[in-house]
């Protein structure tokens, strides 16, 4: 009985929270398109974003990220040549 007393922890919250130290992962990757690079980014930013809920908080440093990431949450509709209702699509002729 003494031994199971001995191992309860008494500060259980001080424990866990010095537990919760910051940790680091450094990801090498050779041979490696650059569209295959990109997607790589686009994922571990898509998992950040899905983690962030539950508590880890993920920071991702490589170059261009930001630009990169801006161009994978691109949407269709984000075209700056919009047409309008009123022009007509591609090959598509006028009924006069």
């Amino acid at each position: 009985m003494e031994k199971v007393e001995k191992d309860v922890d008494k500060h259980p919250i001080i424990t866990y929270i010095y537990r919760m130290k910051e940790r680091e992962i450094n990801i090498t990757v050779e041979n490696i398109t650059q569209k295959q690079w990109t997607n790589l980014l686009i994922e571990l930013n898509l998992v950040s974003e899905a983690w962030k809920p539950y508590g880890p908080k993920l920071k991702l440093k490589a170059k261009n990220l930001d630009r990169i990431i801006k161009w994978g949450r691109k949407t269709h509709d984000d075209r700056e040549d919009k047409r309008t209702s009123k022009s007509l699509g591609k090959n598509k002729r006028s009924k006069v």
